[in-house]
């Protein structure tokens, strides 16, 4: 399993206001769902993933079930990802969700590779 599909369906029902906005792509061993053509959430294995305003990251990772994203062994100050404990109420999830498409407004595109 590369991806929990009950999180992955979760997700979907939160993002449905933005869903003419939503592209869905299988990246890094899970889905992610990119927001305006930006990374905005991610379920990868049984985790949620969510690129945040990186100025409130060290709050966020005080949470429960939250700890900052090191999928590339580099901590990544911004992305974090939520375990199930800090997904399991659908407050939290939304919660989770609302940071990620809130910052995602503000945050810049990726480069794209040539």
């Amino acid at each position: 399993m590369a991806y929990n599909e009950e999180l992955a369906t979760r997700v979907r029902k939160i993002l449905t206001p933005h869903k003419k906005q939503i592209e869905e792509k299988k990246m890094m061993g899970g889905l992610t769902f990119m927001l305006r053509g930006k990374m905005c959430v991610g379920v990868l294995k049984d985790e949620l993933m969510c690129r945040i305003n990186p100025e409130i990251h060290e709050e966020a990772i005080k949470k429960k079930g939250c700890r900052t994203m090191d999928f590339t062994k580099k901590p990544m100050k911004g992305f974090v990802f939520v375990d199930s404990k800090g997904t399991a109420s659908q407050k939290d999830l939304e919660n989770w969700i609302g940071l990620a498409v809130e910052f995602n407004a503000k945050a810049k595109a990726a480069k794209k590779k040539k």
